[in-house]
């Protein structure tokens, strides 16, 4: 059976570092966890579980400080987590199973990340990391904000999923990293502008944002993934501004890249046409959204909503604009499996059966 070196960056994550600790320890054969200045107690909670507790000056870099964690792994393979992440029981039981019959010949096991979860349990945000790695393969972490692995050689997908329960948000930081990028010359990737389109659009600088998708997108270089998603983003951001022309141009632009629309791409399709009021064309769009097969080796972002709770709630509206109040309810009860007490969901269903008892008390 194979060993892991569980290895971590950490500063300030007294509330959560203990809870995603309790998750792995018993599934790993070490705890490597680099401090990066923490001033609250977490470097105390940290050494309850291990005494390989070791410090790193932040240099403003996580590609740094990852491949520095990475420098104290001794056994067979490194798992990675943030100190917000958790393995769940399901998770866990899949977990204990990969780690006693993993071959060792593979390089690296790639696993689910779900970045994001709602109030419902229901996955936000899902794409694929390569999550243990073969440590005598020396793989290392690059790009200073949003790190990825260069990673070769035998790669298996595994359905056991890393979760993810942020209870802050750290607004700003990482656009700042950018801008410092910017200040000093450094070259930007196409993945530097997708990631920095996405950081100046949450943080609502929506015309800066359209710039730098814009600029992804016209590069010859870059991942098909990071420009179809720069495509629907940027749809966003004129949405926002009002452009919707220019939201949809560029919702169809990422056809260009995709070949085979996304839910994603669909439901905000059908949005556009459901705002015209053209009805018909909005549900075509939406049913094409629940229809689409999902592909579990799809490694870039999935936001599971656009094909579930979210297009049927639509069509829900969709359908009772054209009087068609049975279909209505169908797609409002469909809605409802994935968001069981959303008020406007129950407010759906007691509106749309007194319109049902209504018809058929008159036929």
């Amino acid at each position: 059976m194979i060993t892991i070196s569980l290895c971590m960056i950490v500063k300030n994550e007294e509330e959560v570092l203990e809870r995603c600790l309790d998750s792995v320890k018993d599934l790993v054969d070490e705890i490597n966890i680099v401090d990066t200045g923490s001033t609250d107690k977490t470097v105390e909670i940290a050494k309850k579980y291990t005494d390989r507790v070791f410090f790193f000056e932040w240099t403003g870099k996580f590609k740094d400080a990852r491949n520095e964690s990475f420098k104290y792994a001794t056994k067979d393979y490194i798992l990675y987590l943030d100190a917000d992440d958790v393995l769940m029981e399901e998770d866990r039981e899949k977990f204990k199973l990969l780690k006693e019959t993993l071959d060792p010949e593979v390089d690296s096991v790639s696993m689910y990340y779900n970045a994001g979860i709602d109030e419902y349990g229901n996955v936000t945000l899902r794409y694929r990391r390569n999550r243990l790695l073969k440590r005598s393969r020396q793989f290392q972490w690059h790009g200073d904000v949003h790190n990825y692995i260069a990673v070769w050689g035998n790669i298996i997908n595994s359905d056991i999923a890393v979760t993810h329960l942020k209870k802050k948000h750290a607004v700003g930081r990482n656009l700042s990293i950018y801008k410092e990028k910017i200040a000093n010359g450094d070259p930007f990737s196409p993945r530097d502008y997708f990631y920095y389109g996405n950081e100046l659009r949450e943080n609502q600088y929506y015309k800066e944002a359209i710039e730098s998708y814009t600029k992804n997108i016209e590069m010859a270089e870059g991942w098909v993934e990071d420009k179809i998603y720069a495509c629907m983003f940027r749809a966003d951001c004129h949405r926002v501004l009002g452009n919707n022309k220019e939201e949809l141009r560029s919702l169809l632009m990422s056809l260009s890249f995709s070949k085979i629309p996304r839910p994603e791409v669909c439901s905000r399709i059908g949005y556009q046409f459901q705002q015209q009021k053209d009805y018909q064309s909005a549900i075509f769009w939406y049913e094409l959204a629940t229809n689409l097969p999902d592909d579990p080796n799809r490694w870039s972002f999935t936001y599971p909503a656009y094909s579930t709770w979210y297009p049927h709630l639509q069509l829900c509206v969709c359908y009772y604009q054209l009087n068609d109040i049975e279909k209505s309810y169908e797609h409002n009860e469909k809605a409802r499996e994935y968001r069981p007490t959303d008020e406007r969901i129950l407010n759906n269903k007691k509106l749309l059966e007194n319109k049902l008892k209504t018809i058929s008390q008159e036929t």
